[in-house]
């Protein structure tokens, strides 16, 4: 059973966000290249956040503390990121094959976006998907059969969630609405530090309130990219 939950688990984590890639992101090489970028600055968010609590000695047993600034580097590295893509948007168009890439702002968020989800939900969910294969885990250290499964949906959620907050957060700068800036710092806390429940068991608690603000942050990010109920219904009816 253990390579039928590893493969499970994997294409729940990773499918979606795959199929995102597929069909959105890997027929043009400038959004690739936005996506890798977008992937090495959470990278980089991530080894400053190290930095930070192997310095803070007396600190590193609160994983709260490293839970809140890893959040906050990530946050500062978004914004980064969204100095970069609006500083170099006429080079891009010049190279771009699409040039719905520079035209539409809010693709340059959505593939950095899904480049942040997709490297966050990596280091997440890739030790967890070692001890899943085997010799025969139904959960770590005797812990619950559902540890598993509610790892991959976080790490779905995640994914998600990365890549409407740069929706919003692009946007917010470019209207200077501090309200949905807040929005998206407040709800990457929020959603990180449910997760420290996991360590007790209570998955339930963790995962309900991270598939309401997903939901939410998605209905948020759909209206800031201009999307209307008659956009969704030209949608469904594949007009």
């Amino acid at each position: 059973m253990t390579l039928p939950e590893f493969f499970g688990c994997t294409f729940i984590a990773f499918g979606p966000p795959f199929a995102l890639f597929v069909f959105s992101i890997a027929n043009d090489p400038v959004r690739i290249i936005i996506l890798i970028a977008a992937a090495f600055f959470w990278l980089l968010s991530l080894l400053l956040s190290s930095l930070l609590w192997f310095a803070a000695v007396p600190l590193r047993d609160v994983l709260v503390f490293g839970v809140v600034f890893s959040v906050l580097f990530q946050e500062c590295f978004r914004y980064i990121i969204y100095r970069i893509l609006r500083s170099t948007e006429q080079g891009l168009h010049a190279v771009a094959e699409d040039t719905r890439v520079t035209e539409n702002k809010h693709i340059l968020a959505y593939v950095s976006g899904l480049g942040f989800g997709i490297i966050s939900a990596m280091f997440a969910l890739v030790n967890v998907l070692a001890d899943m294969s085997g010799p025969g885990t139904m959960g770590l250290k005797g812990g619950s059969e559902f540890f598993f499964i509610t790892s991959a949906a976080q790490a779905l959620s995640i994914v998600l969630l990365h890549t409407f907050w740069s929706i919003i957060f692009f946007n917010a700068f470019d209207t200077n609405n501090y309200v949905h800036i807040g929005y998206v710092v407040g709800t990457h806390l929020f959603v990180s530090l449910l997760t420290l429940l996991n360590a007790d068991g209570y998955y339930w608690a963790t995962l309900l309130p991270n598939y309401i603000v997903t939901v939410l942050t998605g209905a948020i990010a759909f209206k800031v990219a201009g999307g209307t109920g008659r956009s969704i219904k030209r949608f469904i009816m594949c007009r």
